[in-house]
């Protein structure tokens, strides 16, 4: 598919590490122009480096997705600038395992803000830009949680089964007010990443999958043909314990 994005603009959420740097590769790879949107400075910088050297073309834009008035000024300052983004992956979660009795308001906040709040401001900056010019696509980033949660998964499951709800929602809106505008949920089951492995150390990574698998997953969603919408992709690890 290298090629496929050639000439579009695409920013990734949490584009630094793990899935998101998995995304921004092949988002790379493909042609686009890719703005890596993360608060770990210093590895976007890297990772901007890095695709620098092999031709790619990739800059880091520091952003907290909880910030809605920091996600408004990105926009702005693009438009600015004459540019516009193509392509938005909203992949920027976190998560804290804890069992309900045990976790602080903060806690929640941080992360329903973060995997619910942060991928609709977002949304709500680039969905009307995209109608606007007539053309765009959407990826938010799901999980099997949004679909079937377990123990020590509260605030997460809620910000991901939210954000399902609020994609298919966007999703309907889009074949309403503009048919050039795709949005797609991927919903992604256990990878080999820092996210599950910096909590869980002693994972298991023969039950993980590659987070390569799942940035080729949303690669495949950008690139269908445009009479066809792809609503939602699911790829889970072949024995993902927690799907369906």
């Amino acid at each position: 598919m290298d090629g496929v994005l050639r000439g579009k603009q695409a920013l990734v959420t949490g584009g630094a590490r793990g899935l998101g740097a998995s995304i921004t590769r092949r988002l790379a790879g493909a042609g686009a122009s890719v703005l890596v949107a993360d608060v770990r400075k210093e590895q976007a910088r890297e990772l901007c480096d890095e695709l620098a050297v092999e031709g790619r073309d990739a800059r880091f834009v520091e952003l907290d997705v909880r910030d809605a008035r920091a996600v408004g000024e990105v926009f702005r300052e693009l438009e600015r600038d004459g540019q516009a983004v193509d392509v938005l992956v909203n992949n920027a979660a976190v998560d804290v395992s804890k069992p309900i009795e045990h976790l602080t308001a903060e806690e929640v906040t941080r992360v329903v803000t973060t995997n619910l709040l942060g991928p609709m401001y977002l949304c709500l900056e680039a969905y009307r830009r995209m109608v606007a010019r007539g053309g765009g696509h959407i990826v938010n980033i799901l999980s099997t949680a949004s679909n079937r949660t377990w123990t020590e998964a509260g605030p997460y499951s809620a910000g991901k089964s939210g954000l399902r709800a609020f994609t298919h929602t966007l999703f309907k809106e889009a074949q309403r007010d503009c048919p050039g505008i795709g949005v797609t949920g991927v919903i992604a089951g256990g990878m080999e990443t820092p996210f599950i492995l910096e909590r869980f150390p002693d994972a298991d990574v023969s039950m993980l999958q590659s987070p390569d698998i799942v940035a080729d997953t949303v690669l495949y969603a950008l690139s269908v043909p445009a009479g066809s919408a792809v609503s939602e992709l699911v790829v889970v690890p072949r024995r993902e314990p927690s799907w369906p």
